[in-house]
């Protein structure tokens, strides 16, 4: 059986700040459980997001046995389990190792990958990134050297269109029309060519130099190394890639600013079996939500907060949708939940400000061009990336400004009376089109 450990608090951090190796890498896990107001939380990695119908249905069995019933999920397509007693740690870490959701103790909170979630499906792309995925996982599970990696630390297998690709991981792996893969080191535009086959390897060699360079730094991330040691990383890399024997050629690859979530709706397509992608409003899904979908197909949880059904008989497809639509999922453009999203606030946070999840929903207006995000304090865990409307609960009221990668801009304070705050809010979605 897997030995948990018991819940600890994570330390403050501001939005920004390098995590100091210090302070030891308190991010929780399933093994490591973290105290919240609303009782221990478990975080579940799920690389790339992908669940067999098996893994989901124990997911949804161990949230109504050991916690509040529901799933929550994260930016990056994992899953979280809240309002666990602190003692269940043990039972609950055999009954996932028993679902495979546990592959190794040592590893279960590296796993962090990220993977565009149509791949394969819709006949977009340049790669299929499931074998990538698959190999991935394996060199990551089989390796003592990335246990030193951070429970923050992110990969992406994006397919070629972009869309994970603009999330900020550390190291990117994408697809190429020439079938080729190109691996980005860190948020700059140059990338390193490989052969696809190479690609997981290939992140993984380059997971090392990234450990290497962060000896003694205090850096968590790509983007918490010193300037110089970032800068010099990619050619690091390059470097061990030629060693190791891989045919290495530098490109540039300008990153997107903004990773499209998947259209809610079916997927288009030239696959045999229907697949169906829906958004969850907030991330969080009920017992019966979640029992629809784990019942429906395959899964794969994306990291907008959302999930694609798959391998759905075609004829069954048109009828599950509705099914979904009327268990309160996101299926069409239409619906005011679509964009907007909020962290867990009042009362799951202590630190929260404000109960932002039945503010964003007393503030539903008509859909914008434009995400909003709602934030119970400074922290703004979880927060889009890209560009949206960040609306951020403080002492003051609600602070609702305009960011654009880097900048934040038109910030206006709004008063927490409910009227006041959505008006606010329609008004800074109208005005950015």
């Amino acid at each position: 059986m897997l030995a948990a450990m018991s819940a600890s608090p994570l330390p403050p951090r501001s939005p920004g700040d390098a995590c100091a190796r210090s302070s030891g890498d308190a991010c929780p896990g399933a093994l490591r459980l973290h105290r919240a107001d609303d009782g221990a939380l478990a975080r579940v990695r799920i690389p790339g997001g992908v669940l067999t119908p098996h893994q989901a249905v124990v997911l949804g069995r161990a949230a109504g046995h050991f916690g509040d019933g529901e799933l929550h999920l994260t930016s990056r397509g994992n899953v979280q389990l809240r309002g666990l007693a602190p003692e269940c740690g043990a039972e609950l870490a055999a009954l996932l190792d028993r679902a495979g959701l546990l592959p190794s103790a040592r590893h279960e909170r590296v796993r962090n990958v990220v993977a565009s979630p149509l791949s394969g499906l819709d006949g977009l792309g340049s790669a299929d990134v499931g074998p990538w995925l698959a190999e991935l996982d394996r060199l990551l599970c089989g390796s003592d050297r990335t246990t030193a990696l951070s429970g923050r630390f992110l990969f992406a297998l994006d397919d070629g269109r972009g869309d994970v690709d603009a999330l900020g991981a550390d190291l990117a792996l994408l697809g190429h029309g020439d079938g080729s893969a190109l691996l980005r080191v860190g948020s700059g535009d140059a990338v390193l060519r490989v052969p696809a086959s190479d690609g997981p390897r290939a992140a993984s060699i380059a997971a090392g130099a990234f450990l290497d360079a962060a000896q003694d730094t205090g850096a968590w991330r790509v983007k918490d190394l010193p300037a110089a040691a970032a800068e010099a990383l990619p050619a690091e890399v390059a470097h061990r890639l030629r060693e190791a024997g891989l045919s290495v050629s530098p490109d540039r690859r300008p990153r997107p600013l903004e990773g499209l979530p998947p259209a809610h709706g079916p997927v288009p397509g030239p696959h045999r079996e229907a697949a169906l992608s829906v958004g969850v409003p907030l991330g969080r899904l009920g017992p019966d939500q979640w029992r629809l979908l784990s019942g429906a197909g395959g899964l794969r949880l994306t990291p907008w907060r959302g999930a694609v059904v798959t391998g759905i008989a075609p004829d069954r497809a048109d009828g599950l949708l509705g099914e979904l639509s009327t268990a309160g999922l996101i299926t069409g453009p239409g619906s005011p939940w679509a964009g907007v999203g909020a962290c867990i606030g009042r009362p799951g946070c202590a630190k929260s400000l404000a109960d932002v999840r039945a503010e964003a929903g007393a503030a539903l207006g008509p859909v914008g061009r434009l995400p909003v995000y709602w934030s119970g304090c400074e922290r703004r865990c979880g927060h889009p990336r890209g560009e949206w409307i960040d609306v951020v609960a403080t002492s003051d009221g609600h602070r609702i400004s305009h960011v654009r990668g880097d900048r934040t801009t038109g910030a206006v304070t709004a008063r927490d009376d409910p009227a006041a705050l959505a008006a606010a809010v329609a008004t800074a979605r109208g005005s950015h089109p």
